[in-house]
């Protein structure tokens, strides 16, 4: 389906009306009307982009950078959140011939930082909150593909590496508004016996060593931004509600990926032969497991508790790689969508053109809309609108 100009111009201009109905205004503590919460974050509704995901700078330029029309199509659809996940050796400097040593892991490239500037810039001046995120830090990352010289659970000077980056970063951005910036600690906590292998088990952190991490990383950070907003996901994978990190105030963040037979059908990175990989349905029988919406709120029971007492939460990431049948992924999706919203948290899409996006997604069971050189993947947009 492709839209004329003149058709194109009464979408916009719908989408804009309803942005501006829709719209929530970035505020540590929003007094949101009709919804009977008290979830201390605001209820941003917004996208991940992956343009410093990857470990190494792109050859050429990368075909997912953001830009600007990005950035413009987010704000005039109502969005107000990016999170921008990154890979601490992307913005160093070190012979990239050989792995990382020990000594290089606080190696600063002054041109890669700035084009994180650049990238937060852009964002800001549309109106979009960024929270910056550390989805690979010294130590530790939930994906293999990058060798790393110690373990951030068990090494002290990975812990202080830890600590030392996000100090660089909190005395950059020293001088922004917690209300235009946040810092998310750490993509996806777990314990990873060997960091290397990317099928190895993952199962939730002792809750003390986490604390012990990320109250590092807060000190750092509070040096030069006493208020800055800090956000820590949740233990095993992002799954789980961590009380031990209730009295460093600080909010925490959940994931929409439940069950994985849904959001990760056939994704490569989950399963070693994505051919064996059960059909997913929604609701129905995977796998021989039964699942529902049911499933869902027993899954988000702890995050609406600790909204409940007082505990900032977001859903950092969510949504369903591509293989997932199109209708299975908007029933399950909006099951999800339903329960955060009733609850007062907001969600990020992981991402916005790409594989789970709503732009250039490369589903084959998808009728998308012609939109300025993309693929719009229309009902997707409509249902995050509605919530």
């Amino acid at each position: 389906m492709k839209l004329s100009t003149p058709s194109r111009r009464r979408f916009i201009r719908k989408t804009v009306i309803a942005a501006a109905a829709m719209t929530i205004a970035p505020r540590l503590f929003p007094a949101e009307s009709g919804i009977p919460v008290k979830n201390k974050l605001p209820r941003w509704k917004g996208f991940n982009l992956t343009d410093f995901f990857n470990p190494s700078p792109p050859r050429s330029q990368q075909a997912n950078s953001t830009t600007g029309e990005d950035l413009k199509w987010m704000r005039d659809w109502g969005f107000d959140f990016v999170r921008i996940p990154m890979a601490y050796p992307r913005y160093l400097k070190f012979d990239r011939t050989r792995y990382i040593s020990k000594d290089e892991i606080c190696n600063y490239d002054p041109s890669a930082l700035e084009e994180v500037d650049r990238l937060i810039d852009m964002c800001h001046k549309n109106n979009l909150h960024v929270s910056l995120n550390l989805h690979r830090a010294p130590g530790y990352c939930i994906n293999a593909g990058f060798r790393e010289p110690f373990n951030l659970w068990k090494d002290d000077e990975a812990q202080e590496a830890f600590a030392s980056h996000w100090g660089m970063w909190a005395e950059r951005y020293k001088n922004i508004s917690p209300q235009k910036l946040s810092f998310d600690l750490l993509n996806e906590p777990a314990y990873i016996e060997d960091m290397n292998n990317q099928y190895a088990g993952k199962v939730a952190l002792p809750g003390e060593t986490y604390r012990k991490v990320a109250e590092k990383a807060v000190k750092a950070i509070r040096k030069y931004n006493p208020d800055r907003l800090i956000i820590a996901d949740g233990n095993n994978v992002g799954n789980n509600v961590t009380p031990e990190l209730f009295d460093l105030n600080i909010a925490q963040s959940c994931r929409g990926y439940y069950p994985h037979y849904v959001s990760h059908y056939q994704a490569s990175w989950v399963w070693k032969d994505p051919s064996q990989a059960p059909m997913p349905v929604w609701p129905g029988v995977i796998d021989g497991k039964e699942f529902g919406r049911k499933n869902l709120e027993e899954l988000y029971k702890p995050w609406i508790d600790a909204v409940n007492k007082g505990i900032g939460v977001h859903c950092g990431e969510c949504g369903c790689y591509n293989k997932t049948p199109h209708n299975v992924f908007l029933a399950w999706f909006e099951d999800v969508l339903d329960i955060l919203t009733g609850a007062g948290i907001g969600y990020a899409l992981w991402n916005f053109r790409g594989d789970f996006g709503i732009l250039d997604s490369r589903r084959s069971d998808v009728e998308y809309t012609e939109w300025y050189g993309h693929k719009l993947d229309g009902k997707l947009l409509n249902l995050l609108k509605k919530y």
